[in-house]
């Protein structure tokens, strides 16, 4: 059975900047590609220069009038986040769209950033705010829509805040969920604390559903060698249209959320179809982790003291 077409329609974005985490493949890849065909300059900050120009590649046979660059990220270093920060400003360019799109899932084993954070945690999550605060003057110059990437991975668990780098009872797929919580809490407080503070931001979330990506597949830079039996099943439903996407489909959630006039912020965007695994994208219902407007302050001061990073109040 064909698969059905699901797409949506994104806006002008002539004259508009944006910035597109994890975009050397996957969803990440589509976003950015669908970003520039609709006209905008799209910066791509990538830990692999190699991936990264094949990723260009793509982009301009899709789109040959497209204005793409790359740029040095690498989100576990907090002091790769300083440089592209400091690259960014001395560009001196308002960014209006920003998507917090990449992230890496459940290690074989427990590994640590280059600052001693659990390696999801710290990259997942730490590394965009800590992004976020120091392009922030950037971002308000551009009335920016800020999009933070969470996972159907954030229904369930917790911030395990009395260990927040799991150092004790690793496990990793709860780690997951705690910097995909941490991620969402991250967006929305954001959101409140630019609308009491004026800084002109709107920042929502968007969820992927599930699509053959590589999160679960061989990384051998995290110490995954093969791929995993559940993307090896995840390519093979998607594949026959069985419930879940594709990374073009689970592209469209963050799409919808960073450039759609009707998309809000404090909100969640994600697939519509049976479980929320694909479909056409949708505003949905946040998470119950994500619901506690203290768990988001707590967790925005938790990173704040984890990265020595302090963001205005005004």
């Amino acid at each position: 059975m064909p698969r059905r077409t699901i797409d949506i329609t994104i806006p002008d974005l002539s004259g508009k900047r944006a910035l597109v985490t994890g975009a050397s493949d996957g969803m990440g890849l589509v976003m950015a590609a669908r970003l520039a065909a609709a006209g905008a300059e799209v910066v791509m900050p990538v830990r692999n220069p190699a991936k990264g120009e094949q990723a260009l590649a793509t982009i301009r046979r899709q789109a040959p009038d497209a204005t793409v660059s790359l740029r040095d990220l690498d989100l576990s270093s907090l002091t790769s986040v300083a440089a592209l920060s400091e690259t960014l400003l001395g560009e001196d360019q308002p960014i209006h769209i920003m998507i917090n799109n990449a992230g890496v899932m459940t290690p074989p084993e427990r590994q640590t950033t280059a600052d001693g954070f659990e390696l999801q945690l710290g990259t997942n999550h730490l590394g965009h705010f800590a992004l976020v605060a120091g392009i922030l003057p950037l971002l308000r110059a551009g009335r920016a829509r800020v999009t933070s990437q969470v996972s159907i991975a954030a229904t369930r668990g917790a911030i395990n805040w009395e260990d927040p780098n799991w150092e004790q009872g690793y496990q990793g797929s709860r780690a997951y969920s705690q910097s995909k919580i941490a991620v969402g809490l991250f967006g929305l407080e954001l959101d409140r604390r630019s609308r009491a503070h004026g800084w002109g931001i709107t920042s929502n979330l968007s969820h992927p559903g599930v699509a053959p990506t590589s999160l679960l597949a061989a990384r051998p830079e995290i110490g995954r060698t093969t791929d995993t039996f559940s993307v090896r099943m995840i390519r093979w439903l998607s594949a026959r249209g069985i419930l879940l996407g594709t990374p073009e489909t689970a592209a469209l959630p963050a799409l919808l959320a960073a450039t759609s006039p009707e998309a809000a912020g404090g909100r969640m965007y994600g697939p519509s179809g049976p479980g929320h695994l694909g479909g056409a994208p949708a505003e949905q219902a946040l998470y119950r982790p994500l619901v506690s407007a203290e768990d988001a302050v707590r967790m925005w001061e938790v990173s704040e003291r984890l990265t020595r990073t302090v963001l205005p109040t005004s």
